[in-house]
């Protein structure tokens, strides 16, 4: 089958949705349809071709916040695929996904990637408001299914009242090799010297409030934690990293946290002994699951599709008012216990999210919204 997957941006900086949708992309051209992933970016553009899939990104002309390109549409014209996949709202992308599919009669399929969630879904709720009247007018309305990667992505989906199919295919998630986890420990070691001797409990994400950041902090130097390091790192966003600076240095917590651009850095979990994620919500958090492949335990809010950390020892996954909790049982138990917790958790997210299953639920439901009628 011919499909074209269209996304606002590839670039780091945007966190996993822009490895995500590449990395499923990539499974529905390794289990053998021909795909084309488009996207915006701030350059000329570039493209590349690897199997049956040809990625290609194009100029973000002006305003670049909500993704516009020209490029990007005049390609969109050439396109003759059975299925156009759309990823993220409120941007104009969805836009050309919607014009290009009625012009050449695919299926539209959109996957909110977190959007719809209530805190996202009310989160400057009037701009969403504008952009689903003027940047994407009818595409919710146009779409012929919804993808959503956890079951409760699938109810908020429902809960918004829209009624068209729904795929439940989660992210994968892949076992770094112990070269990769060799290789980042060293990188980030000397990057943050203060890592290489002591317990590390990790924040990594964007530095945004949806990810209670600057809640996590408060948290963290209102008690003693021993010896233990927060290391927060991640995609500059909503908070600068000077600006998180300016929060350790006027609570005198120097010495007790550190903070740090992972850009250019590969993925710190070699480093942590704990992984903390207090979000609002989260469709998938693939960072959270990427901690547990390297073996690493996390304490998470139930905010995140993640409830079953809760289960055989594999780590917390709490309400909100709970998390300190948590977190400070987290904290007191041994390195030994903390590893094995990471280990369980390891072998259960290996065992459960692959990228090869969640292309192959995608594709059988493409082939039902295909053979459906109009």
């Amino acid at each position: 089958m011919r499909l074209c997957h269209i996304t606002p941006s590839l670039e780091e900086r945007h966190g996993g949705p822009s490895k995500s949708v590449r990395a499923l992309a990539g499974a529905l051209a390794d289990i053998g349809h021909e795909v084309d992933l488009l996207a915006t970016e701030p350059g000329s553009g570039s493209a590349s071709d690897v199997g049956r899939l040809h990625q290609e990104s194009f100029h973000r002309d002006w305003p670049q916040q909500i993704c516009r390109s020209t490029g990007l549409r005049r390609r969109l014209e050439s396109v003759d695929a059975a299925i156009i996949h759309s990823h993220a709202l409120w941007l104009r992308p969805l836009h050309y996904a919607h014009q290009r599919a009625v012009a050449g009669g695919a299926k539209l399929v959109i996957s909110p990637r977190g959007m719809m969630s209530p805190w996202a879904w009310n989160h400057h709720r009037a701009r969403k408001r504008f952009a689903g009247a003027l940047i994407h007018p009818g595409a919710f309305a146009a779409a012929a299914g919804w993808h959503a990667t956890s079951p409760a992505e699938a109810d908020d989906i429902r809960r918004l009242g829209f009624r068209q199919p729904v795929c439940l295919a989660p992210n994968g998630v892949t076992l770094p090799p112990a070269e990769a986890l060799i290789g980042a420990g060293a990188a980030w070691r000397a990057h943050c010297p203060a890592t290489a001797n002591r317990p590390v409990a990790l924040f990594y994400s964007r530095f945004h409030r949806k990810k209670r950041l600057r809640e996590l902090f408060n948290l963290w130097i209102a008690a003693s934690r021993g010896d233990w390091l927060l290391l927060i790192a991640g995609v500059p966003e909503e908070y600068s990293v000077a600006e998180v600076q300016g929060w350790i240095n006027a609570a005198g917590a120097t010495d007790r946290v550190a903070v740090a651009d992972g850009a250019g850095l590969p993925p710190p979990y070699a480093v942590a002994s704990l992984f903390l994620l207090p979000s609002h919500s989260e469709n998938f958090g693939l960072v959270i699951a990427e901690a547990m492949a390297a073996g690493v335990p996390a304490v998470v809010t139930d905010g995140t599709p993640w409830a079953g950390l809760n289960t055989d020892g594999r780590g917390w996954c709490v309400p909100w008012p709970d998390f300190n909790r948590a977190l400070q049982t987290a904290l007191d138990e041994s390195p030994s216990r903390l590893t094995e917790r990471g280990l369980r958790a390891r072998t259960w997210v290996l065992s459960e999210y692959s990228w090869e299953k969640s292309a192959r639920a995608l594709a059988e439901f493409y082939r039902q919204l295909q053979e459906a009628r109009p």
